[in-house]
């Protein structure tokens, strides 16, 4: 898949999608790994790969019982039947907009995302807010972690960066709070690096980070 970047003085970006050979994974190509997939602790689907092998995936995690988490990115519009198998959305502000209609402007507008976001299926939802954080919405509570100061270069792959370590470090048996933290963290020092790979940072980056941070 080529992705294209392109980036402003406002430390805010947009990303062209080209998929070329994501389009080419179809339903029947999971059928093949079934077993290995039912191995897994949770299945982390992202909306760049046809719609009904995302579908397919969720499908196969419900029947062996796996957590299905879904970054609704690029933002379009799913099926309620999809949204019903996830367990964990992480969507964006562009993206949460997409699916439920508000701009989550303020702590009650995320407040509002959250909770209609829920009646669509998903028990936990968390809501990337960029520099200002992100919001968590759960059964019980909604809270909104703040984000880390850092010197923000490029902001590619922030998303990226929080989903994988919030996905991460929760299957590692930390709280949903604790998560979100680690996540954020992943997010702030991948925007420290310029391009999408290369500011992946690594978990003992993160844990120092979280160290240096938590001590101040």
């Amino acid at each position: 898949m080529a992705s294209p970047v392109i980036y402003d003085s406002e430390n805010d970006n947009s990303i062209i999608i080209v998929p070329r050979a994501n389009n080419s994974l179809l339903p029947h190509h999971l059928d093949q790994f079934e077993d290995f997939i039912s191995k897994m602790d949770l299945i982390m689907l992202q909306l760049e790969i046809p719609l009904e092998t995302c579908i397919r995936a969720a499908e196969i995690g419900k029947k062996h019982n796996i957590p299905i988490l879904l970054n609704p990115a690029p933002a379009r519009s799913l099926p309620k039947s999809f949204l019903q198998m996830v367990d964990i959305i992480i969507p964006n502000e562009v993206e949460v907009s997409q699916l439920t209609g508000i701009n989550v402007d303020d702590l009650e507008l995320l407040q509002k995302a959250g909770s209609r976001l829920m009646e669509l299926g998903p028990k936990l939802v968390i809501i990337t807010l960029g520099e200002r954080g992100a919001f968590l919405m759960d059964s019980e509570r909604g809270l909104l972690e703040k984000s880390f100061t850092v010197n923000v270069v490029d902001p590619t792959a922030a998303g990226d960066a929080f989903c994988g370590g919030f996905a991460t470090i929760l299957m590692s048996g930390v709280t949903t709070q604790e998560a979100l933290r680690y996540g954020n963290a992943c997010g702030a020092l991948a925007t420290t690096v310029l391009g999408a790979e290369p500011s992946l940072p690594n978990r003992d980056a993160v844990e120092t980070f979280l160290f240096i941070n938590n001590s101040r």
